[in-house]
């Protein structure tokens, strides 16, 4: 059960495998881009291509797929990037249900733990595999594995790295529970406040605050790189800023400094977060040079919603 490319390896891990597996649930084929053209997820592409039945149900509570699951008698569900399952699901396979979680439970349970791994600028994470419980991210560890969060990452590569690392853990989990191996150790207790969660992202978790430290900014740029992006306003219109690294330099918080190397400089709290690519609202991604062909940005001026009409003379 799996929808977004992060299942793919997954996916292809089982297949590679003598394990048989009987079927793909996914999610519904949905319009993307700005054609809204329909097409169908990532894991039911490469499902088809492989030559396995597709279920996407538009209700996990349907009786009648319920039944369609219990029909197919399979030993193990299995679960990557899925939706919350029906506690009705988790009693049907003998073995039970696992979850490849992307992140070094009990730490960042909830619906985005890589991209609030990197928002809490942490230098490890990893992959766990868990028994699905009616609580969310709560159940038994069964396997877990660490891995360094490397200075360049963002999103995207963190996520193809973990996507990957989860893939050989997912199949190891498989294999141990095939032989009654693996002894599911339960998670640590939680106390409020202890633990940081990783709840579902708002659009306010885009925008970048410039009385914030520059670390804390690059941070917030890398953890929503590629899509959808950290954002300014330029003159009221939404700024992304993508590739940041940062410099004990000095400025006033959003003011831009000047170009430096190919890279926008630009005020903060605490040093000088400096940009190499940007993407101005309707316009595609580019770099800061190609951006500066075609937009005047003269050092002085201020990022930010509630400066974005500030000029050199305010």
């Amino acid at each position: 059960m799996g929808t977004p490319a992060f299942a793919i390896p997954s996916l292809l891990k089982l297949h590679e495998s003598r394990h048989q597996v009987v079927a793909v649930v996914t999610g519904l084929d949905k319009p993307v881009g700005r054609g809204r053209k329909v097409e169908p997820p990532p894991t039911k592409r490469l499902a088809l291509e492989l030559g396995y039945p597709v279920l996407q149900p538009p209700s996990l509570k349907e009786d009648r797929f319920q039944s369609h699951l219990r029909d197919m008698a399979a030993d193990l569900f299995v679960v990557v990037a899925f939706r919350i399952l029906p506690t009705a699901l988790l009693n049907i396979p003998p073995l039970g249900v696992i979850n490849l979680h992307p992140s070094l439970l009990p730490r960042y349970r909830g619906a985005a733990p890589i991209q609030h791994t990197l928002l809490a600028g942490e230098m490890m994470t990893g992959v766990t595999i868990i028994s699905i419980t009616p609580e969310i991210d709560a159940g038994d560890i069964l396997l877990q594995q660490e891995t360094p969060i490397l200075p360049q990452d963002d999103f995207g590569s963190l996520s193809e790295r973990l996507a990957i690392l989860g893939a050989d853990l997912l199949l190891d989990a498989v294999n141990g529970l095939e032989k009654g191996e693996i002894t599911p150790q339960p998670q640590a207790a939680l106390e409020v406040g202890e633990v940081p969660k990783a709840p579902k992202l708002v659009p306010a978790d885009f925008v970048i605050h410039w009385d914030h430290a520059a670390k804390t900014i690059a941070d917030r740029i890398r953890a929503f790189s590629p899509k959808p992006g950290a954002l300014t306003f330029l003159d009221g219109q939404r700024l992304k800023l993508f590739q940041p690294t940062i410099s004990e330099s000095r400025g006033e918080p959003g003011q831009v400094l000047g170009v430096s190397h190919g890279r926008l400089c630009i005020g903060t709290s605490a040093g000088v977060l400096e940009v190499a690519e940007v993407q101005l609202e309707g316009r595609r991604r580019m770099t800061v040079d190609e951006f500066l062909r075609g937009t005047p940005l003269s050092p002085g001026k201020f990022l930010g919603q509630e400066t974005a009409n500030r000029s050199d003379h305010d």
